[in-house]
Protein backbone atom coordinates (compact mmCIF):
# COMPACT_ATOMS: atom_id res chain seq x y z
CA UNK A 1 0.00 0.00 0.00
CA UNK A 2 1.29 3.25 -1.05
CA UNK A 3 0.75 6.49 1.42
CA UNK A 4 1.22 10.28 -0.02
CA UNK A 5 2.32 11.83 2.73
CA UNK A 6 0.47 15.93 2.81
CA UNK A 7 3.17 18.28 3.35
CA UNK A 8 3.14 22.27 2.24
CA UNK A 9 5.09 21.05 -0.76
CA UNK A 10 2.08 18.68 -1.87
CA UNK A 11 -0.79 21.45 -1.49
CA UNK A 12 -1.89 22.66 -4.71
CA UNK A 13 -2.23 26.15 -3.75
CA UNK A 14 -3.57 27.53 -7.08
CA UNK A 15 -6.80 25.74 -5.84
CA UNK A 16 -7.25 28.23 -2.97
CA UNK A 17 -6.64 31.03 -5.01
CA UNK A 18 -10.27 33.21 -5.86
CA UNK A 19 -11.00 34.55 -9.62
CA UNK A 20 -12.73 37.75 -9.96
CA UNK A 21 -16.48 37.01 -9.51
CA UNK A 22 -19.88 36.67 -7.64
CA UNK A 23 -20.09 35.60 -4.31
CA UNK A 24 -21.83 31.96 -5.18
CA UNK A 25 -19.21 31.95 -8.08
CA UNK A 26 -17.11 30.37 -4.80
CA UNK A 27 -19.77 28.22 -3.28
CA UNK A 28 -22.66 28.46 -0.99
CA UNK A 29 -21.93 26.01 2.72
CA UNK A 30 -25.05 25.36 4.24
CA UNK A 31 -23.96 23.93 7.91
CA UNK A 32 -27.09 22.25 10.21
CA UNK A 33 -27.46 23.13 13.85
CA UNK A 34 -28.47 21.42 16.75
CA UNK A 35 -31.48 22.87 19.04
CA UNK A 36 -31.32 25.94 21.48
CA UNK A 37 -27.51 25.57 23.73
CA UNK A 38 -26.51 23.25 20.98
CA UNK A 39 -25.54 25.75 18.22
CA UNK A 40 -21.88 26.77 18.97
CA UNK A 41 -20.17 23.64 17.21
CA UNK A 42 -21.95 24.29 14.32
CA UNK A 43 -21.50 28.57 14.05
CA UNK A 44 -17.47 27.03 14.04
CA UNK A 45 -17.48 25.03 11.33
CA UNK A 46 -19.85 27.70 9.55
CA UNK A 47 -17.11 30.21 10.02
CA UNK A 48 -14.24 28.12 8.73
CA UNK A 49 -16.39 27.26 5.36
CA UNK A 50 -16.75 31.33 5.25
CA UNK A 51 -12.94 32.20 6.30
CA UNK A 52 -11.02 28.93 3.68
CA UNK A 53 -12.94 30.95 1.22
CA UNK A 54 -16.86 29.64 0.02
CA UNK A 55 -18.76 32.16 -1.22
CA UNK A 56 -21.39 32.34 1.08
CA UNK A 57 -22.41 30.11 4.46
CA UNK A 58 -25.97 29.89 5.15
CA UNK A 59 -26.26 28.49 8.80
CA UNK A 60 -29.67 26.04 9.44
CA UNK A 61 -31.47 26.22 12.52
CA UNK A 62 -34.23 24.55 14.11
CA UNK A 63 -36.62 27.47 14.50
CA UNK A 64 -35.94 27.18 18.53
CA UNK A 65 -32.22 28.17 18.43
CA UNK A 66 -33.03 31.11 15.43
CA UNK A 67 -32.47 33.63 18.01
CA UNK A 68 -29.51 32.17 19.82
CA UNK A 69 -28.19 31.70 16.47
CA UNK A 70 -28.89 34.96 15.54
CA UNK A 71 -27.15 37.06 18.07
CA UNK A 72 -23.67 35.49 17.54
CA UNK A 73 -23.85 35.86 13.46
CA UNK A 74 -22.72 38.24 11.17
CA UNK A 75 -21.58 37.43 7.74
CA UNK A 76 -22.85 33.53 8.56
CA UNK A 77 -26.63 33.88 7.29
CA UNK A 78 -29.44 32.31 9.23
CA UNK A 79 -32.26 30.15 8.05
CA UNK A 80 -34.80 28.01 9.97
CA UNK A 81 -34.35 24.17 9.06
CA UNK A 82 -36.48 22.63 11.04
CA UNK A 83 -36.60 19.01 9.71
CA UNK A 84 -35.51 16.78 6.84
CA UNK A 85 -38.64 18.03 4.85
CA UNK A 86 -37.57 21.16 5.24
CA UNK A 87 -33.87 20.60 3.61
CA UNK A 88 -34.97 18.88 0.74
CA UNK A 89 -36.88 22.02 0.19
CA UNK A 90 -34.15 24.35 0.54
CA UNK A 91 -31.78 21.89 -1.39
CA UNK A 92 -33.64 22.48 -4.41
CA UNK A 93 -31.56 25.97 -4.32
CA UNK A 94 -29.12 24.53 -6.65
CA UNK A 95 -26.36 27.39 -5.35
CA UNK A 96 -26.20 25.28 -2.69
CA UNK A 97 -23.42 22.93 -3.39
CA UNK A 98 -21.62 21.62 -0.25
CA UNK A 99 -23.13 20.51 3.55
CA UNK A 100 -21.97 20.32 6.95
CA UNK A 101 -23.60 18.12 9.65
CA UNK A 102 -23.07 16.41 12.82
CA UNK A 103 -20.97 19.27 15.28
CA UNK A 104 -24.01 18.97 18.05
CA UNK A 105 -26.73 18.35 15.76
CA UNK A 106 -28.06 15.54 18.09
CA UNK A 107 -29.31 12.49 17.86
CA UNK A 108 -32.92 12.03 17.81
CA UNK A 109 -35.62 12.15 15.06
CA UNK A 110 -34.85 15.38 13.38
CA UNK A 111 -31.46 14.54 13.38
CA UNK A 112 -32.01 11.28 11.59
CA UNK A 113 -34.53 13.16 8.88
CA UNK A 114 -31.82 15.78 8.11
CA UNK A 115 -28.56 13.05 7.77
CA UNK A 116 -30.81 11.31 5.42
CA UNK A 117 -32.37 14.48 3.22
CA UNK A 118 -28.50 15.61 3.49
CA UNK A 119 -27.36 12.75 1.60
CA UNK A 120 -29.48 13.62 -1.43
CA UNK A 121 -26.87 16.83 -2.09
CA UNK A 122 -23.23 16.48 -4.20
CA UNK A 123 -21.00 17.41 -1.56
CA UNK A 124 -21.91 16.44 2.03
CA UNK A 125 -19.37 16.17 5.15
CA UNK A 126 -20.18 14.14 8.15
CA UNK A 127 -18.62 14.26 11.57
CA UNK A 128 -20.05 14.01 15.45
CA UNK A 129 -23.76 12.85 15.81
CA UNK A 130 -24.00 12.32 12.37
CA UNK A 131 -21.36 9.54 12.30
CA UNK A 132 -23.16 7.97 15.26
CA UNK A 133 -26.35 8.52 13.25
CA UNK A 134 -24.91 6.49 10.57
CA UNK A 135 -23.58 4.05 12.92
CA UNK A 136 -26.94 2.86 13.68
CA UNK A 137 -28.96 3.06 10.53
CA UNK A 138 -27.43 0.18 7.51
CA UNK A 139 -30.24 2.43 5.26
CA UNK A 140 -28.45 6.08 5.88
CA UNK A 141 -24.74 4.20 5.41
CA UNK A 142 -25.78 2.62 1.85
CA UNK A 143 -26.68 6.25 0.47
CA UNK A 144 -23.30 7.58 1.19
CA UNK A 145 -21.79 8.72 -2.18
CA UNK A 146 -18.71 9.70 -3.84
CA UNK A 147 -19.36 13.41 -2.74
CA UNK A 148 -19.30 12.54 0.85
CA UNK A 149 -16.44 12.81 3.55
CA UNK A 150 -16.79 11.06 6.48
CA UNK A 151 -14.70 12.81 9.33
CA UNK A 152 -14.17 10.61 12.68
CA UNK A 153 -11.95 10.07 15.18
CA UNK A 154 -11.32 7.12 16.66
CA UNK A 155 -13.92 6.44 18.66
CA UNK A 156 -16.49 7.35 16.40
CA UNK A 157 -14.74 4.95 14.28
CA UNK A 158 -14.81 1.96 16.36
CA UNK A 159 -18.63 3.07 16.44
CA UNK A 160 -18.56 2.97 12.75
CA UNK A 161 -16.89 0.03 11.70
CA UNK A 162 -16.05 -1.61 15.10
CA UNK A 163 -13.98 -4.65 13.25
CA UNK A 164 -11.93 -1.82 11.00
CA UNK A 165 -11.22 0.65 14.77
CA UNK A 166 -9.96 -2.87 16.22
CA UNK A 167 -7.16 -3.86 12.94
CA UNK A 168 -6.59 0.28 13.47
CA UNK A 169 -4.93 -0.48 16.73
CA UNK A 170 -2.87 -3.51 15.18
CA UNK A 171 0.73 -3.15 15.31
CA UNK A 172 2.60 -2.31 12.10
CA UNK A 173 2.84 1.37 10.74
CA UNK A 174 0.17 1.12 8.04
CA UNK A 175 -2.42 -0.57 10.21
CA UNK A 176 -4.72 2.68 10.72
CA UNK A 177 -4.03 3.42 7.48
CA UNK A 178 -5.07 0.38 5.83
CA UNK A 179 -8.08 0.72 8.19
CA UNK A 180 -9.20 3.96 7.16
CA UNK A 181 -8.42 2.61 3.32
CA UNK A 182 -10.81 -0.40 3.76
CA UNK A 183 -13.29 2.08 5.90
CA UNK A 184 -13.84 4.25 2.91
CA UNK A 185 -14.10 1.26 -0.21
CA UNK A 186 -17.15 -0.07 2.30
CA UNK A 187 -18.31 3.20 3.00
CA UNK A 188 -18.16 4.37 -1.25
CA UNK A 189 -16.83 7.97 0.24
CA UNK A 190 -13.73 9.35 1.41
CA UNK A 191 -12.58 9.30 4.94
CA UNK A 192 -10.73 11.40 7.43
CA UNK A 193 -9.88 9.40 10.24
CA UNK A 194 -8.64 12.19 12.30
CA UNK A 195 -5.10 11.86 15.28
CA UNK A 196 -1.95 13.25 15.59
CA UNK A 197 -1.38 11.06 12.53
CA UNK A 198 -4.67 11.94 10.43
CA UNK A 199 -5.44 9.42 7.23
CA UNK A 200 -7.56 10.48 3.90
CA UNK A 201 -8.21 7.51 2.34
CA UNK A 202 -10.74 7.39 -1.02
CA UNK A 203 -13.03 4.55 -2.22
CA UNK A 204 -10.38 3.96 -4.92
CA UNK A 205 -7.56 3.20 -2.76
CA UNK A 206 -5.86 5.82 -2.52
CA UNK A 207 -4.52 6.93 0.71
CA UNK A 208 -2.82 10.04 2.02
CA UNK A 209 -1.52 10.85 5.43
CA UNK A 210 -0.36 13.94 7.57
CA UNK A 211 1.68 13.72 10.37
CA UNK A 212 1.32 15.96 12.86
CA UNK A 213 3.87 15.28 15.23
CA UNK A 214 7.66 16.28 15.78
CA UNK A 215 8.29 19.32 14.39
CA UNK A 216 4.33 19.62 13.60
CA UNK A 217 3.46 18.52 16.69
CA UNK A 218 -0.38 20.64 17.66
CA UNK A 219 -1.02 19.39 21.19
CA UNK A 220 -3.42 22.70 21.46
CA UNK A 221 -5.90 21.12 18.91
CA UNK A 222 -6.71 18.60 21.40
CA UNK A 223 -9.74 21.19 22.75
CA UNK A 224 -13.58 21.24 22.25
CA UNK A 225 -14.45 22.16 18.89
CA UNK A 226 -11.52 21.71 16.86
CA UNK A 227 -12.70 19.06 14.63
CA UNK A 228 -15.87 20.66 13.93
CA UNK A 229 -13.67 23.58 12.67
CA UNK A 230 -11.97 21.04 10.81
CA UNK A 231 -15.27 19.63 9.07
CA UNK A 232 -16.07 23.37 8.65
CA UNK A 233 -12.55 23.75 6.19
CA UNK A 234 -13.35 20.61 4.02
CA UNK A 235 -17.14 21.83 3.91
CA UNK A 236 -15.71 25.44 2.73
CA UNK A 237 -13.29 24.23 0.04
CA UNK A 238 -15.89 21.62 -1.76
CA UNK A 239 -18.11 24.22 -1.37
CA UNK A 240 -15.34 25.86 -4.10
CA UNK A 241 -15.20 22.63 -6.59
CA UNK A 242 -12.73 20.97 -5.10
CA UNK A 243 -12.67 17.31 -4.76
CA UNK A 244 -13.80 15.51 -1.66
CA UNK A 245 -10.06 14.24 -1.40
CA UNK A 246 -8.22 16.86 -2.31
CA UNK A 247 -10.58 19.33 -0.02
CA UNK A 248 -9.63 16.87 2.78
CA UNK A 249 -5.66 17.24 2.64
CA UNK A 250 -5.81 20.40 2.23
CA UNK A 251 -8.30 21.08 5.46
CA UNK A 252 -6.14 18.87 7.52
CA UNK A 253 -2.94 20.94 6.66
CA UNK A 254 -4.15 23.88 6.96
CA UNK A 255 -6.33 23.23 10.31
CA UNK A 256 -3.11 22.06 11.62
CA UNK A 257 -0.85 24.60 10.33
CA UNK A 258 -3.29 27.69 11.88
CA UNK A 259 -2.83 25.73 15.33
CA UNK A 260 1.43 25.83 14.68
CA UNK A 261 1.16 29.63 13.98
CA UNK A 262 -0.91 30.31 17.22
CA UNK A 263 0.34 27.85 19.86
CA UNK A 264 -0.02 27.68 23.35
CA UNK A 265 -3.71 28.91 24.99
CA UNK A 266 -5.08 27.90 21.49
CA UNK A 267 -8.88 27.07 21.50
CA UNK A 268 -11.33 26.19 18.67
CA UNK A 269 -12.63 29.61 17.67
CA UNK A 270 -9.56 30.99 17.19
CA UNK A 271 -9.23 28.56 13.83
CA UNK A 272 -10.96 30.30 11.55
CA UNK A 273 -9.70 33.47 12.11
CA UNK A 274 -6.11 32.32 11.47
CA UNK A 275 -6.60 31.37 8.10
CA UNK A 276 -5.87 34.70 6.72
CA UNK A 277 -2.33 34.13 7.77
CA UNK A 278 -2.15 30.76 6.61
CA UNK A 279 -3.21 31.72 3.41
CA UNK A 280 -1.03 34.70 2.95
CA UNK A 281 2.18 32.33 4.17
CA UNK A 282 1.05 29.53 1.58
CA UNK A 283 0.88 32.43 -1.28
CA UNK A 284 -2.34 32.34 -2.03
Amino acid sequence: MRISEITRESLNVDLLRKEPGHKYDHGHALVLSGGPGQTGAARMAARGALRIGAGAVTLGVPPAAQLEAAMQLTAVMLQRIPDGAALSETLEDSRINALCLGPALGLGARAAGLVKAALAAPHVVLDADAITLLSQDADLRDALHDGCVLTPHMGEFARLAPDLAEAAKAEGEGAKAQAAREAAARFGCVVLLKGPETIIATPEGEVRRHHATQDRATPWLATAGAGDVLAGLITGLLARGIAPVEAASTAAWIHAEAALLHGPGLIAEDLPDLMPQVLRDLGV
